[in-house]
Protein backbone atom coordinates (compact mmCIF):
# COMPACT_ATOMS: atom_id res chain seq x y z
CA UNK A 1 0.00 0.00 0.00
CA UNK A 2 1.61 3.25 -1.14
CA UNK A 3 -0.86 5.48 0.74
CA UNK A 4 -1.92 5.19 4.36
CA UNK A 5 -5.00 3.09 5.12
CA UNK A 6 -7.17 6.03 6.27
CA UNK A 7 -6.41 7.97 3.08
CA UNK A 8 -7.21 5.06 0.77
CA UNK A 9 -10.30 4.17 2.79
CA UNK A 10 -11.64 7.73 2.65
CA UNK A 11 -10.87 8.43 -1.00
CA UNK A 12 -11.25 5.06 -2.75
CA UNK A 13 -14.05 3.56 -0.66
CA UNK A 14 -15.78 6.67 0.69
CA UNK A 15 -16.58 10.25 -0.29
CA UNK A 16 -13.33 11.74 0.91
CA UNK A 17 -12.33 13.57 4.06
CA UNK A 18 -14.47 15.96 6.08
CA UNK A 19 -12.82 18.32 8.62
CA UNK A 20 -13.24 16.96 12.15
CA UNK A 21 -14.41 13.51 10.99
CA UNK A 22 -12.08 10.59 11.68
CA UNK A 23 -11.80 8.26 8.67
CA UNK A 24 -11.81 4.46 9.07
CA UNK A 25 -8.55 3.20 10.56
CA UNK A 26 -8.90 -0.44 9.53
CA UNK A 27 -11.05 -2.82 7.48
CA UNK A 28 -13.27 -3.71 10.41
CA UNK A 29 -14.24 -0.05 10.82
CA UNK A 30 -14.93 0.21 7.09
CA UNK A 31 -17.18 -2.86 7.09
CA UNK A 32 -18.72 -1.67 10.37
CA UNK A 33 -20.19 1.31 8.54
CA UNK A 34 -22.64 -1.00 6.75
CA UNK A 35 -24.68 -1.94 9.79
CA UNK A 36 -24.68 1.64 11.03
CA UNK A 37 -25.76 2.92 7.64
CA UNK A 38 -28.62 0.43 7.37
CA UNK A 39 -29.79 1.35 10.87
CA UNK A 40 -29.74 5.11 10.16
CA UNK A 41 -32.87 6.81 8.78
CA UNK A 42 -32.25 8.47 5.39
CA UNK A 43 -33.00 12.19 5.05
CA UNK A 44 -35.12 11.50 1.96
CA UNK A 45 -37.81 11.36 0.72
CA UNK A 46 -39.10 14.61 2.17
CA UNK A 47 -41.44 13.85 5.07
CA UNK A 48 -40.46 10.16 5.25
CA UNK A 49 -41.76 7.01 3.51
CA UNK A 50 -45.26 6.99 5.03
CA UNK A 51 -45.94 10.57 4.01
CA UNK A 52 -44.54 9.85 0.56
CA UNK A 53 -46.86 6.89 0.06
CA UNK A 54 -49.79 9.16 0.87
CA UNK A 55 -48.46 11.83 -1.50
CA UNK A 56 -48.23 9.27 -4.32
CA UNK A 57 -51.84 8.21 -3.79
CA UNK A 58 -52.91 11.85 -3.71
CA UNK A 59 -51.08 12.53 -6.98
CA UNK A 60 -52.72 9.50 -8.59
CA UNK A 61 -56.14 10.76 -7.54
CA UNK A 62 -55.43 14.23 -8.91
CA UNK A 63 -54.31 12.78 -12.24
CA UNK A 64 -57.38 10.52 -12.34
CA UNK A 65 -59.64 13.51 -11.79
CA UNK A 66 -57.90 15.46 -14.56
CA UNK A 67 -58.39 12.52 -16.94
CA UNK A 68 -62.07 12.24 -16.00
CA UNK A 69 -62.60 15.94 -16.59
CA UNK A 70 -60.92 15.65 -19.99
CA UNK A 71 -63.62 13.21 -21.13
CA UNK A 72 -66.30 15.91 -20.90
CA UNK A 73 -64.38 19.13 -21.63
CA UNK A 74 -61.94 19.21 -24.53
CA UNK A 75 -60.34 22.61 -23.95
CA UNK A 76 -60.67 23.81 -20.39
CA UNK A 77 -58.16 26.48 -19.18
CA UNK A 78 -58.91 25.62 -15.55
CA UNK A 79 -58.07 21.95 -16.19
CA UNK A 80 -54.85 22.90 -17.94
CA UNK A 81 -53.87 25.09 -15.02
CA UNK A 82 -54.70 22.32 -12.58
CA UNK A 83 -52.51 19.85 -14.45
CA UNK A 84 -49.73 22.41 -14.66
CA UNK A 85 -49.97 22.95 -10.91
CA UNK A 86 -49.88 19.19 -10.22
CA UNK A 87 -46.82 18.80 -12.44
CA UNK A 88 -45.10 21.72 -10.75
CA UNK A 89 -45.75 20.34 -7.28
CA UNK A 90 -44.40 16.89 -8.20
CA UNK A 91 -41.28 18.40 -9.76
CA UNK A 92 -40.76 20.57 -6.70
CA UNK A 93 -40.93 17.56 -4.40
CA UNK A 94 -38.48 15.72 -6.64
CA UNK A 95 -35.99 18.60 -6.46
CA UNK A 96 -36.28 18.62 -2.66
CA UNK A 97 -35.55 14.90 -2.56
CA UNK A 98 -32.59 15.25 -4.93
CA UNK A 99 -31.13 17.97 -2.71
CA UNK A 100 -31.65 15.82 0.38
CA UNK A 101 -30.02 12.85 -1.39
CA UNK A 102 -26.94 14.96 -2.10
CA UNK A 103 -26.74 16.21 1.48
CA UNK A 104 -27.20 12.66 2.78
CA UNK A 105 -23.91 11.74 1.10
CA UNK A 106 -22.17 14.95 2.22
CA UNK A 107 -23.13 14.69 5.88
CA UNK A 108 -23.10 10.94 6.50
CA UNK A 109 -20.06 9.62 8.41
CA UNK A 110 -20.62 6.25 6.72
CA UNK A 111 -18.95 6.90 3.38
CA UNK A 112 -18.55 3.27 2.34
CA UNK A 113 -22.24 2.60 2.94
CA UNK A 114 -23.20 5.74 0.99
CA UNK A 115 -20.95 4.73 -1.91
CA UNK A 116 -22.54 1.28 -1.97
CA UNK A 117 -26.01 2.84 -1.93
CA UNK A 118 -25.08 4.86 -4.99
CA UNK A 119 -23.59 1.80 -6.67
CA UNK A 120 -26.63 -0.40 -6.13
CA UNK A 121 -29.11 2.32 -7.01
CA UNK A 122 -27.27 2.65 -10.33
CA UNK A 123 -27.06 -1.13 -10.78
CA UNK A 124 -30.85 -1.36 -10.42
CA UNK A 125 -31.43 1.85 -12.35
CA UNK A 126 -34.81 3.52 -12.64
CA UNK A 127 -35.54 7.03 -13.90
CA UNK A 128 -37.79 9.72 -12.48
CA UNK A 129 -38.40 10.92 -16.05
CA UNK A 130 -40.50 7.88 -16.91
CA UNK A 131 -43.74 9.48 -15.71
CA UNK A 132 -45.01 12.16 -13.35
CA UNK A 133 -45.69 9.75 -10.44
CA UNK A 134 -42.13 8.45 -10.81
CA UNK A 135 -40.91 11.85 -9.57
CA UNK A 136 -42.26 10.77 -6.19
CA UNK A 137 -41.69 7.01 -6.46
CA UNK A 138 -38.00 6.85 -7.45
CA UNK A 139 -36.62 8.56 -4.31
CA UNK A 140 -38.80 6.23 -2.23
CA UNK A 141 -37.43 3.27 -4.21
CA UNK A 142 -33.88 3.94 -3.07
CA UNK A 143 -35.00 4.40 0.53
CA UNK A 144 -37.12 1.27 0.89
CA UNK A 145 -35.94 -1.13 -1.84
CA UNK A 146 -32.17 -0.54 -2.03
CA UNK A 147 -30.63 0.89 1.15
CA UNK A 148 -32.02 -1.60 3.70
CA UNK A 149 -30.70 -4.60 1.74
CA UNK A 150 -27.17 -3.73 0.57
CA UNK A 151 -25.41 -5.43 3.51
CA UNK A 152 -27.42 -8.68 3.38
CA UNK A 153 -28.03 -11.39 0.81
CA UNK A 154 -28.09 -10.37 -2.84
CA UNK A 155 -31.22 -12.48 -3.29
CA UNK A 156 -33.13 -10.26 -0.89
CA UNK A 157 -31.90 -7.12 -2.65
CA UNK A 158 -32.83 -8.60 -6.04
CA UNK A 159 -36.34 -9.44 -4.84
CA UNK A 160 -36.82 -6.00 -3.32
CA UNK A 161 -35.55 -4.05 -6.34
CA UNK A 162 -37.32 -6.16 -8.96
CA UNK A 163 -40.72 -6.22 -7.30
CA UNK A 164 -41.01 -2.51 -6.57
CA UNK A 165 -43.40 -0.13 -8.33
CA UNK A 166 -40.46 1.99 -9.56
CA UNK A 167 -38.89 -0.94 -11.43
CA UNK A 168 -42.19 -2.29 -12.72
CA UNK A 169 -43.20 1.12 -14.08
CA UNK A 170 -39.77 1.94 -15.48
CA UNK A 171 -39.47 -1.32 -17.43
CA UNK A 172 -43.16 -1.51 -18.42
CA UNK A 173 -43.91 -4.70 -16.52
CA UNK A 174 -47.47 -3.49 -15.91
CA UNK A 175 -47.97 -3.79 -19.69
CA UNK A 176 -46.81 -7.43 -19.79
CA UNK A 177 -49.62 -9.98 -19.94
CA UNK A 178 -49.43 -13.67 -20.64
CA UNK A 179 -50.65 -13.95 -24.24
CA UNK A 180 -52.61 -17.12 -23.39
CA UNK A 181 -53.84 -15.91 -20.01
CA UNK A 182 -57.49 -14.99 -19.50
CA UNK A 183 -56.58 -11.33 -19.09
CA UNK A 184 -54.26 -11.31 -22.07
CA UNK A 185 -56.87 -12.83 -24.36
CA UNK A 186 -59.62 -10.50 -23.11
CA UNK A 187 -57.49 -7.37 -23.56
CA UNK A 188 -55.71 -8.63 -26.68
CA UNK A 189 -52.35 -7.77 -25.16
CA UNK A 190 -49.20 -9.82 -24.81
CA UNK A 191 -45.70 -10.04 -23.47
CA UNK A 192 -43.32 -7.19 -22.70
CA UNK A 193 -39.75 -8.45 -22.27
CA UNK A 194 -38.13 -5.28 -20.92
CA UNK A 195 -37.87 -6.44 -17.31
CA UNK A 196 -36.78 -9.97 -18.14
CA UNK A 197 -34.10 -8.74 -20.54
CA UNK A 198 -32.58 -6.29 -18.06
CA UNK A 199 -32.95 -8.82 -15.26
CA UNK A 200 -30.67 -11.25 -17.10
CA UNK A 201 -28.39 -8.81 -18.92
CA UNK A 202 -27.85 -6.14 -16.27
CA UNK A 203 -29.11 -7.20 -12.86
CA UNK A 204 -27.83 -10.80 -12.63
CA UNK A 205 -25.99 -12.90 -15.23
CA UNK A 206 -24.49 -10.15 -17.38
CA UNK A 207 -24.27 -9.67 -21.14
CA UNK A 208 -22.58 -12.51 -23.01
CA UNK A 209 -22.98 -14.94 -20.12
CA UNK A 210 -24.61 -17.67 -22.18
CA UNK A 211 -28.33 -17.10 -21.84
CA UNK A 212 -30.43 -17.07 -25.01
CA UNK A 213 -33.37 -15.12 -26.38
CA UNK A 214 -35.49 -18.12 -25.45
CA UNK A 215 -34.41 -17.63 -21.83
CA UNK A 216 -35.40 -13.95 -22.02
CA UNK A 217 -38.84 -14.84 -23.34
CA UNK A 218 -39.32 -17.63 -20.80
CA UNK A 219 -38.28 -15.32 -17.95
CA UNK A 220 -40.82 -12.78 -19.19
CA UNK A 221 -43.45 -15.52 -19.09
CA UNK A 222 -42.51 -16.35 -15.49
CA UNK A 223 -42.78 -12.66 -14.56
CA UNK A 224 -46.30 -12.28 -15.98
CA UNK A 225 -48.80 -11.69 -13.22
CA UNK A 226 -46.39 -9.38 -11.40
CA UNK A 227 -47.91 -5.96 -11.95
CA UNK A 228 -48.99 -2.65 -10.41
CA UNK A 229 -52.15 -2.03 -8.42
CA UNK A 230 -52.83 1.44 -9.80
CA UNK A 231 -55.30 2.26 -7.06
CA UNK A 232 -52.89 1.54 -4.20
CA UNK A 233 -49.72 2.19 -6.25
CA UNK A 234 -48.19 -1.01 -4.93
CA UNK A 235 -47.12 -4.30 -6.45
CA UNK A 236 -49.67 -7.04 -6.99
CA UNK A 237 -49.75 -10.55 -8.40
CA UNK A 238 -52.71 -11.34 -10.63
CA UNK A 239 -52.96 -14.96 -11.79
CA UNK A 240 -55.49 -14.04 -14.50
CA UNK A 241 -52.78 -12.23 -16.51
CA UNK A 242 -50.05 -14.79 -15.77
CA UNK A 243 -49.04 -17.07 -18.64
CA UNK A 244 -50.12 -20.62 -17.70
CA UNK A 245 -47.84 -23.63 -17.91
CA UNK A 246 -44.18 -24.41 -17.28
CA UNK A 247 -41.46 -22.05 -18.52
CA UNK A 248 -37.82 -23.09 -18.71
CA UNK A 249 -35.12 -20.52 -17.89
CA UNK A 250 -31.51 -21.69 -18.04
CA UNK A 251 -32.67 -25.30 -17.88
CA UNK A 252 -34.90 -24.86 -14.83
CA UNK A 253 -38.69 -24.98 -15.09
CA UNK A 254 -40.96 -22.53 -13.27
CA UNK A 255 -44.74 -22.34 -13.11
CA UNK A 256 -47.37 -24.96 -13.71
CA UNK A 257 -51.10 -25.30 -14.19
CA UNK A 258 -51.71 -22.77 -11.41
CA UNK A 259 -49.43 -19.78 -11.32
CA UNK A 260 -48.37 -17.88 -8.19
CA UNK A 261 -45.87 -15.26 -7.07
CA UNK A 262 -43.63 -18.11 -5.86
CA UNK A 263 -42.81 -18.82 -9.52
CA UNK A 264 -41.02 -15.54 -10.15
CA UNK A 265 -39.56 -15.45 -6.61
CA UNK A 266 -38.01 -18.90 -7.14
CA UNK A 267 -36.52 -17.70 -10.43
CA UNK A 268 -35.05 -14.60 -8.78
CA UNK A 269 -33.57 -16.72 -5.99
CA UNK A 270 -31.94 -19.08 -8.50
CA UNK A 271 -30.53 -16.20 -10.52
CA UNK A 272 -29.13 -14.54 -7.38
CA UNK A 273 -26.84 -17.51 -6.62
CA UNK A 274 -25.97 -18.42 -10.21
CA UNK A 275 -22.17 -18.59 -10.81
CA UNK A 276 -22.48 -16.15 -13.72
CA UNK A 277 -24.21 -13.66 -11.44
CA UNK A 278 -21.45 -14.03 -8.87
CA UNK A 279 -18.78 -13.37 -11.52
CA UNK A 280 -20.64 -10.49 -13.19
CA UNK A 281 -21.44 -8.48 -10.10
CA UNK A 282 -18.13 -9.21 -8.35
CA UNK A 283 -16.36 -7.74 -11.37
CA UNK A 284 -18.73 -4.79 -11.49
CA UNK A 285 -18.05 -3.99 -7.82
CA UNK A 286 -14.29 -4.23 -8.38
CA UNK A 287 -14.52 -1.99 -11.45
CA UNK A 288 -16.55 0.60 -9.57
CA UNK A 289 -14.33 0.80 -6.51
CA UNK A 290 -10.83 -0.18 -7.61
CA UNK A 291 -9.97 -0.14 -11.31
CA UNK A 292 -11.49 -0.21 -14.78
CA UNK A 293 -9.29 -3.29 -15.30
CA UNK A 294 -9.50 -4.99 -11.91
CA UNK A 295 -7.13 -7.68 -10.70
CA UNK A 296 -8.51 -11.05 -11.83
CA UNK A 297 -7.46 -12.70 -8.57
CA UNK A 298 -9.51 -10.20 -6.59
CA UNK A 299 -12.59 -10.72 -8.78
CA UNK A 300 -12.17 -14.49 -8.53
CA UNK A 301 -11.92 -14.36 -4.73
CA UNK A 302 -15.06 -12.24 -4.52
CA UNK A 303 -17.00 -14.60 -6.81
CA UNK A 304 -15.82 -17.63 -4.81
CA UNK A 305 -17.06 -16.06 -1.58
CA UNK A 306 -20.34 -15.19 -3.30
CA UNK A 307 -20.87 -18.83 -4.23
CA UNK A 308 -19.84 -20.13 -0.79
CA UNK A 309 -22.18 -17.75 1.05
CA UNK A 310 -25.09 -17.73 -1.43
CA UNK A 311 -24.50 -14.07 -2.21
CA UNK A 312 -23.77 -12.61 1.23
CA UNK A 313 -22.86 -9.10 0.13
CA UNK A 314 -20.96 -8.12 3.28
CA UNK A 315 -18.77 -11.20 2.81
CA UNK A 316 -18.19 -10.23 -0.84
CA UNK A 317 -17.22 -6.66 0.11
CA UNK A 318 -14.87 -8.07 2.75
CA UNK A 319 -13.23 -10.31 0.16
CA UNK A 320 -12.63 -7.25 -2.01
CA UNK A 321 -11.09 -5.29 0.88
CA UNK A 322 -8.97 -8.27 1.94
CA UNK A 323 -7.23 -8.49 -1.44
CA UNK A 324 -3.96 -6.52 -1.79
CA UNK A 325 -5.07 -5.12 -5.16
CA UNK A 326 -7.81 -3.12 -3.41
CA UNK A 327 -5.12 -0.96 -1.81
CA UNK A 328 -2.76 -0.51 -4.76
CA UNK A 329 -2.51 1.86 -7.75
CA UNK A 330 -4.23 4.85 -6.19
CA UNK A 331 -5.87 7.21 -8.65
CA UNK A 332 -6.81 4.42 -11.07
CA UNK A 333 -10.46 5.48 -11.08
CA UNK A 334 -12.03 8.79 -12.05
CA UNK A 335 -14.40 10.35 -9.58
CA UNK A 336 -17.80 10.48 -11.23
CA UNK A 337 -19.60 13.86 -10.99
CA UNK A 338 -21.70 12.91 -7.96
CA UNK A 339 -18.58 11.58 -6.23
CA UNK A 340 -16.63 14.73 -7.12
CA UNK A 341 -19.29 17.20 -5.95
CA UNK A 342 -19.92 15.32 -2.71
CA UNK A 343 -16.20 15.02 -1.97
CA UNK A 344 -15.69 18.72 -2.68
CA UNK A 345 -18.55 19.79 -0.43
CA UNK A 346 -17.31 17.49 2.32
CA UNK A 347 -13.79 18.91 2.08
CA UNK A 348 -15.16 22.44 2.53
CA UNK A 349 -17.65 21.48 5.22
CA UNK A 350 -15.90 22.70 8.35
CA UNK A 351 -17.85 23.29 11.55
CA UNK A 352 -20.04 21.22 13.88
CA UNK A 353 -23.19 19.24 13.06
CA UNK A 354 -24.17 20.13 9.47
CA UNK A 355 -21.13 22.39 8.99
CA UNK A 356 -20.97 25.55 6.90
CA UNK A 357 -21.83 23.74 3.68
CA UNK A 358 -24.69 21.70 5.12
CA UNK A 359 -26.22 24.70 6.86
CA UNK A 360 -26.05 26.89 3.74
CA UNK A 361 -27.49 24.28 1.39
CA UNK A 362 -30.22 23.27 3.84
CA UNK A 363 -31.30 26.90 4.27
CA UNK A 364 -31.34 27.56 0.52
CA UNK A 365 -32.37 24.26 -1.07
CA UNK A 366 -36.07 24.99 -1.49
CA UNK A 367 -37.83 25.60 -4.77
CA UNK A 368 -36.97 25.36 -8.43
CA UNK A 369 -37.59 28.82 -9.90
CA UNK A 370 -37.25 32.47 -8.91
CA UNK A 371 -40.80 32.79 -7.67
CA UNK A 372 -40.85 29.36 -6.10
CA UNK A 373 -38.65 29.27 -3.02
CA UNK A 374 -41.22 27.30 -0.99
CA UNK A 375 -40.82 29.12 2.28
CA UNK A 376 -43.09 26.70 4.09
CA UNK A 377 -40.90 23.65 3.45
CA UNK A 378 -38.86 22.45 6.43
CA UNK A 379 -35.09 22.42 6.13
CA UNK A 380 -32.71 19.64 7.11
CA UNK A 381 -31.76 18.51 10.58
CA UNK A 382 -33.62 21.24 12.43
CA UNK A 383 -32.60 24.11 10.13
CA UNK A 384 -34.91 27.11 10.59
CA UNK A 385 -37.76 27.69 8.17
CA UNK A 386 -37.58 31.13 6.56
CA UNK A 387 -40.47 33.26 5.39
CA UNK A 388 -40.65 34.75 1.92
CA UNK A 389 -38.53 37.93 2.09
CA UNK A 390 -39.14 41.12 0.14
CA UNK A 391 -37.07 43.75 -1.60
CA UNK A 392 -33.34 43.69 -0.96
CA UNK A 393 -33.59 40.77 1.45
CA UNK A 394 -35.44 38.79 -1.21
CA UNK A 395 -32.72 39.49 -3.77
CA UNK A 396 -30.11 38.24 -1.30
CA UNK A 397 -32.17 35.13 -0.66
CA UNK A 398 -32.59 34.50 -4.38
CA UNK A 399 -28.86 34.84 -4.93
CA UNK A 400 -28.17 32.31 -2.17
CA UNK A 401 -30.75 29.94 -3.67
CA UNK A 402 -29.12 30.18 -7.10
CA UNK A 403 -25.70 29.53 -5.60
CA UNK A 404 -26.98 26.46 -3.75
CA UNK A 405 -28.56 25.14 -6.93
CA UNK A 406 -25.42 25.83 -8.98
CA UNK A 407 -23.21 23.99 -6.50
CA UNK A 408 -25.62 21.06 -6.15
CA UNK A 409 -28.15 19.75 -8.65
CA UNK A 410 -27.21 22.30 -11.30
CA UNK A 411 -23.60 21.15 -11.22
CA UNK A 412 -24.57 17.48 -11.43
CA UNK A 413 -26.76 18.17 -14.44
CA UNK A 414 -24.03 20.16 -16.23
CA UNK A 415 -21.48 17.43 -15.48
CA UNK A 416 -23.77 14.74 -16.87
CA UNK A 417 -24.94 12.84 -13.79
CA UNK A 418 -28.27 14.31 -12.61
CA UNK A 419 -29.71 12.63 -9.54
CA UNK A 420 -32.06 9.69 -10.26
CA UNK A 421 -32.03 10.43 -14.01
CA UNK A 422 -29.75 7.81 -15.62
CA UNK A 423 -29.62 7.75 -19.42
CA UNK A 424 -30.75 4.12 -19.66
CA UNK A 425 -31.46 0.98 -17.59
CA UNK A 426 -27.69 0.36 -17.69
CA UNK A 427 -27.14 3.41 -15.47
CA UNK A 428 -24.31 5.89 -15.78
CA UNK A 429 -20.99 5.24 -17.49
CA UNK A 430 -18.28 3.78 -15.27
CA UNK A 431 -15.06 4.15 -17.28
CA UNK A 432 -12.32 6.73 -16.69
CA UNK A 433 -12.57 8.17 -20.20
CA UNK A 434 -16.27 8.98 -19.79
CA UNK A 435 -15.60 11.48 -17.01
CA UNK A 436 -12.08 12.85 -17.47
CA UNK A 437 -12.52 14.96 -20.60
CA UNK A 438 -11.81 18.55 -21.52
CA UNK A 439 -15.40 19.68 -21.03
CA UNK A 440 -15.71 17.75 -17.77
CA UNK A 441 -12.55 19.28 -16.34
CA UNK A 442 -13.67 22.77 -17.38
CA UNK A 443 -16.97 22.27 -15.51
CA UNK A 444 -15.12 20.96 -12.47
CA UNK A 445 -12.70 23.88 -12.47
CA UNK A 446 -15.61 26.34 -12.58
CA UNK A 447 -17.34 24.45 -9.78
CA UNK A 448 -14.17 24.38 -7.67
CA UNK A 449 -13.73 28.14 -8.05
CA UNK A 450 -17.31 28.92 -7.08
CA UNK A 451 -17.40 26.49 -4.15
CA UNK A 452 -14.08 27.79 -2.83
CA UNK A 453 -15.31 31.38 -3.03
CA UNK A 454 -18.54 30.49 -1.24
CA UNK A 455 -17.18 28.34 1.59
CA UNK A 456 -13.42 28.68 1.78
CA UNK A 457 -12.61 32.32 2.44
CA UNK A 458 -11.20 31.56 5.88
CA UNK A 459 -9.23 28.48 4.81
CA UNK A 460 -5.44 28.34 4.49
CA UNK A 461 -4.84 26.55 1.16
CA UNK A 462 -1.83 24.63 2.49
CA UNK A 463 -3.78 23.35 5.49
CA UNK A 464 -6.77 22.64 3.27
CA UNK A 465 -4.55 20.52 1.01
CA UNK A 466 -3.37 18.47 3.98
CA UNK A 467 -6.85 17.89 5.34
CA UNK A 468 -8.36 17.13 1.92
CA UNK A 469 -5.75 14.90 0.31
CA UNK A 470 -3.43 13.98 3.20
CA UNK A 471 -0.58 11.79 1.89
CA UNK A 472 -2.27 11.50 -1.55
CA UNK A 473 -1.06 15.01 -2.45
CA UNK A 474 1.78 14.98 -5.02
CA UNK A 475 4.85 17.15 -4.64
CA UNK A 476 3.81 19.15 -7.71
CA UNK A 477 0.39 19.89 -6.24
CA UNK A 478 1.93 20.91 -2.92
CA UNK A 479 4.26 23.29 -4.75
CA UNK A 480 1.55 24.84 -6.94
CA UNK A 481 -0.86 25.33 -4.05
CA UNK A 482 1.82 26.91 -1.86
CA UNK A 483 2.51 29.45 -4.62
CA UNK A 484 -1.14 30.37 -5.22
CA UNK A 485 -1.68 34.16 -5.37
CA UNK A 486 -4.62 34.10 -2.91
CA UNK A 487 -6.70 31.78 -0.75
CA UNK A 488 -9.49 31.17 -3.24
CA UNK A 489 -7.02 30.31 -6.00
CA UNK A 490 -5.19 27.94 -3.67
CA UNK A 491 -8.37 26.10 -2.68
CA UNK A 492 -9.48 25.94 -6.30
CA UNK A 493 -6.18 24.33 -7.27
CA UNK A 494 -6.68 21.64 -4.62
CA UNK A 495 -10.18 20.79 -5.82
CA UNK A 496 -9.09 20.86 -9.47
CA UNK A 497 -5.94 18.79 -8.91
CA UNK A 498 -5.48 15.39 -10.60
CA UNK A 499 -5.45 13.71 -7.19
CA UNK A 500 -8.81 15.13 -6.23
CA UNK A 501 -10.41 14.13 -9.55
CA UNK A 502 -9.29 10.53 -9.05
CA UNK A 503 -9.68 7.86 -6.44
Amino acid sequence: MSLSFPTMAAIRFGYGFRPGETPPQNKDELIGQLGKGVAATPDFPLGGPDMRHRAILSLQEQLRQIREDAKTVTDDPARREMRKGVQHQAQQQFQHDANLRLMQAVLSPYGFYERLSTFWNDHFSTSANKSLPMRLIVPLYETEAIRPFIAGKFGDLLRSATAHPAMLIYLDQADSLGPDSAGGIKRNKGLNENLSRELLELHTLGAGSGYSQADVTAAAMVLTGLTIDRKEMDIAFRPNISQPGLHEVLGVSYGGRKRSRDDYLDMLDDLSVHPKTAAHISRKLAVHFVSDQPDEGMVSNMATVWKKTDGDLTAVYTAMLDHPAAWQNEGAKARQPFDYVVAGLRALNAGPVNGVVGSFLAANQQGTEEGDMAANTPGMAGSPVTTDPAGEARDKRLKAFRTARALGQGALKRMGQPTWLPPSPAGFEEGFSAWITGSQLAERLAWARRASAQFGRDEDPREFLKSTLADAARDETIRVVSQAPNKISGLTLVLASPEFNRR
